[in-house]
């Protein structure tokens, strides 16, 4: 058997594989006016759940001065998400908020406001090595904790920060801003915005996983042991993901799955520990909160539960073929086989691994969920030459699946069934006073025409205190964008008489109106308007809000 290993091993390894990724490679497009990279170390250390000692996690930013007048006096500190090997450097950071040939960052820079970009670079402390795009969220939270630190005494002037966290980033900006707050450390930040981020867990389909870790651990492949060793096993990874295929081996074994263990369940030592003390930390009660996410707000899926991902022969050459299933995890309450591999020798078995899952009763599994997309060929770094690689991905069925669901992006927390379509201010609780949400799902944080014009409305409007907070959720948009008809959620701490509620376009033309009187709960106001960004208005005896929102 052995023999035949080695020859397997020999066959399918190959140098040229590539780093995995989770949102697409930005164009490389080149920066006006840049500044100067510069490295940051926290003065906050972070013991780690499995780390002997505390560590001071290190960074490094660069601060694009605005283009009207040079200073440093409206920053925006934008964050560097899950990017194992740090693949996704400054340049790459600032070209990812790039859409449709315009760049949020180069337009707020039109308009005064300073942008610097945090990345999360590997290096090297007190002896050990540390990739920063994948390590403990809690400990580049802490070097963010210096950013703001920094960013504060430096600047000119007394405006607050705004905090823009894609991915993982989302959660290090939430975890530094409520740690400042809860430790007397006063962030000066008015706005979070939270972009696509895993505030209940994210998602790398299980059954991949098995798979990766069965060709590391028994075939002894180079490539799937890089992704194991730096993905799959990283600290961050370990935190986030909320299946993860260290909860399911066997007791001993580094490959076998334990029969009685079928239901999801995340890396022990991490996950738990990690969501319950995220949960404990809360947001940040004196920043205005807000989500942009790309999962699906009317429970549209990508593919199904226990959809076939692959079903296929891979000829390795030299008499040597691999027989690969895979499957996503099945509907609520079943079980399927979602990993099976055969490699034969000439016809002649000579080895084999299978696992199964189990789906909650409650939920359809996770891999289809509505969320933000990222995919299987990306998460083997689009193969990278490796034939073998390149081979598997050309005979996927179903390659797309949810990295991010909606139900984690939006942090719903009474809320365990991941394809429920969102209800926020009815239903369901979440922790934004706004959010974007489009009707389909998109590839994970990839910026739009839509969510862009959301982000830079939030960044515009200014200061708003907590009391202001509290005053703009009197109405509350249920849903953005919209289509077909516009509804209002309605807060029940206040009383309802007599409502207008008037529709204007961005040239400030009025479109319609109505009056309501008396309303309850929500109000539904059916519309039939062009693609584009409008403002409602509504007023009554005591106030006026406006809220800005978006046609697809």
């Amino acid at each position: 058997m052995k023999p035949i290993y080695f020859l397997l091993f020999c066959l399918i390894s190959y140098s040229g594989f590539t780093q995995s990724y989770f949102q697409e490679t930005p164009e490389y497009l080149p920066i006006a006016n840049r500044g100067m990279l510069t490295g940051i170390t926290a003065t906050i250390s972070y013991q780690g759940y499995d780390e002997s000692q505390a560590y001071f996690g290190q960074g490094e930013y660069e601060i694009f001065a605005d283009n009207v007048n040079g200073i440093l006096d409206k920053p925006i500190i934008v964050l560097d998400g899950f990017d194992p090997g740090d693949s996704r450097d400054i340049t790459g950071l600032y070209n990812s908020l790039g859409f449709g040939g315009q760049n949020i960052a180069d337009i707020l820079r039109d308009e005064g406001f300073d942008i610097v970009i945090l990345n999360a670079p590997q290096y090297t402390t007190n002896g050990k090595a540390i990739d920063g795009g994948a390590d403990y969220i809690q400990r580049n939270a802490m070097v963010l904790v210096e950013m703001i630190n920094f960013i504060n005494a430096n600047k000119v002037g007394n405006e607050e920060l705004v905090v823009l966290g894609p991915s993982m980033g989302g959660l290090i900006g939430r975890y530094a801003l409520s740690y400042m707050e809860q430790n007397s450390l006063d962030p000066e930040t008015r706005l979070y915005i939270s972009f696509d981020s895993p505030h209940r867990g994210a998602n790398i389909p299980v059954s991949l996983q098995y798979l990766i870790n069965y060709l590391a651990d028994q075939i002894g492949d180079a490539d799937a042991q890089a992704i194991v060793d730096n993905v799959l096993n990283s600290p961050a990874a370990k935190e986030m993901l909320f299946d993860h295929l260290l909860g399911h081996l066997l007791a001993g074994s580094t490959y076998e799955q334990d029969p009685s263990q079928l239901l999801p369940i995340g890396a022990p030592g991490f996950r738990d520990a990690f969501q319950s003390e995220l949960n404990a930390l809360g947001f940040p009660l004196q920043v205005r909160n807000v989500s942009m996410i790309n999962g699906s707000g009317n429970a549209t899926t990508t593919g199904i539960p226990n959809a076939q991902v692959i079903d296929t022969t891979l000829d390795l050459g030299a008499g040597i073929t691999a027989d690969v299933n895979l499957h996503f995890t099945p509907e609520a309450g079943l079980s399927n086989n979602v990993t099976d591999f055969q490699s034969f020798f000439v016809g002649v078995p000579v080895g084999s691994f299978s696992a199964d899952a189990e789906s909650f009763g409650y939920t359809d599994g996770i891999d289809s969920s509505p969320g933000g997309i990222s995919s299987i060929s990306s998460a083997l770094g689009d193969g990278g030459g490796n034939p073998i690689i390149l081979a598997f991905i050309a005979a996927l069925e179903q390659d797309d699946y949810s990295f991010i669901p909606t139900i984690s992006s939006l942090a719903i927390d009474n809320e365990d069934d991941w394809y429920a379509v969102p209800d926020i201010g009815g239903t369901h609780n979440s922790p934004f006073v706004n959010t974007f949400i489009p009707s389909e799902n998109e590839e994970h944080v990839k910026v739009t025409q839509a969510n862009a014009q959301f982000a830079l409305d939030e960044i515009r409007n200014g200061v708003l205190g907590v009391q202001n907070n509290n005053l703009d959720n009197k109405y509350l948009l249920a849903q953005n964008p919209v289509s077909e008809e516009i509804r209002i959620r309605l807060n029940a701490s206040y009383n309802y008489n007599q409502t207008e509620l008037v529709v204007y376009n961005v040239a400030g033309q009025q479109l319609l109106s109505e009056v309501i009187e008396n309303p309850i709960g929500e109000i539904t106001l059916p519309i039939s308007l062009s693609s584009g960004v409008y403002m409602i208005q509504l007023s009554d005896s005591a106030t006026t809000q406006n809220i800005k929102f978006v046609v697809e």
